[in-house]
């Protein structure tokens, strides 16, 4: 087997929907489930669609044209803002995509109208973590204008927290997102059909809340694939985190000093390590680098020490590993590493099906 690989096993992200998709659904919230993290992979998403998840939503055009291509029935959402340049592939791949702008509202209608279909439109407002959405008080004046807009049907509103500043997702936002929801649908007298809460750091209030409000949507990605808790790096209770594994080779072992020695001055990536204790270290170098996966969140198998990574060398501490050149370590993985690993030509994809009775 090709070193190094993400392992992904489609059972556990199967199985981690159905959880959330049960547990939300018992609260009247349904599931888009993110495939962005997995680069938008048929076999991943099907998984999703398995476990019940409502529709399917990335960041990506071209993700959304290759689960297109794949056949997969099931709405399919943009999660970002649709580039201008790329509004006929959103009409052709997706049926429905976040907005802001009225410039992309005006270059999807054209779109829409040219290639003869209607697109669902929600329109996402800022609730403080700046990154997308319109201000409060311009929502339900871009709201108007696309209710005027050919092609477009105003399918809801939704906003998304803590992902730029960490802003928490919690009962105040989301009743302020309810009653936008309401202000809309009063000053258009469209009923709104989503009202998007928020990604996988909205479970805590989610599951904890004994009020959703009009919240009737999350798009959920890391919780899905990884099982963690976004705002807290914490596992959610019942499901797997064990979903995606990171598999690297040893390509060297050796005793060596625990601590470098010579005049010191900045590392390949900045800051060097801090120094170790005195004495020794059972060190490894496996053939993994920063090209194929941010450190920031590499777990490593239990009695491994990560020491460093450069670009295509992950340093290690042994401990008392009896491994050998050649041998495999298995890693756990961040939503950084994840990411940057899916999409490193370096870093084979494995995708183990789930055994059928």
């Amino acid at each position: 087997m090709t070193a190094p690989r993400v392992v992904v096993d489609l059972a556990a992200i199967e199985g981690n929907t159905r959880v959330l998709v049960d547990r939300l659904g018992a609260r009247g919230i349904r599931v888009t489930a993110v495939t962005k993290a997995a680069l938008g992979s048929p076999a991943v998403a099907a998984a999703m669609l398995r476990g019940g998840a409502a529709g399917l939503g990335d960041s990506r055009v071209e993700n959304l044209a290759r689960l297109d291509a794949a056949g997969l029935v099931a709405p399919r959402s943009l999660i970002r803002s649709p580039m201008i340049s790329q509004v006929d592939a959103v009409v052709r791949h997706a049926s429905a995509s976040l907005n802001t702008e009225i410039s992309v509202l005006k270059a999807l209608s054209l779109a829409s109208s040219r290639l003869g279909t209607t697109h669902a439109v929600v329109l996402m407002v800022e609730l403080g973590d700046l990154r997308e959405g319109v201000l409060p008080a311009d929502l339900v004046p871009l709201a108007r204008y696309v209710v005027d807009l050919p092609g477009l049907d105003l399918a809801g509103v939704g906003t998304n927290l803590a992902c730029q500043h960490g802003v928490v997702p919690d009962q105040p936002k989301m009743d302020e997102l309810s009653g936008l929801a309401s202000d809309v649908e009063s000053a258009t007298g469209e009923a709104l059909s989503v009202v998007s809460g928020g990604n996988s750091a909205n479970l805590g209030w989610a599951l904890g809340t004994t009020d959703p409000g009009r919240v009737d949507e999350l798009r959920l990605g890391e919780a899905i694939l990884l099982g963690l808790d976004p705002l807290t790096r914490l596992p959610v209770p019942g499901l797997r985190t064990d979903a995606i594994t990171l598999v690297a080779e040893l390509i060297e072992r050796r005793t060596k000093p625990a601590r470098p020695w010579g005049e010191r001055a900045q590392a390949a990536f900045g800051t060097p390590p801090g120094c170790r204790p005195a004495g020794s270290v059972n060190q490894g170098v496996l053939a993994l680098g920063r090209q194929d996966v941010d450190p920031d969140g590499l777990v490593p198998p239990h009695g491994v020490g990560v020491l460093g990574m450069s670009s295509d060398h992950l340093v290690v501490d042994l401990g008392d590993h009896e491994a050998v050149v050649g041998d495999e370590l298995a890693f756990g993985v961040g939503y950084g590493g994840l990411l940057r690993a899916m999409t490193s030509p370096f870093v084979t994809t494995v995708e183990r099906q789930p055994t059928r009775v």
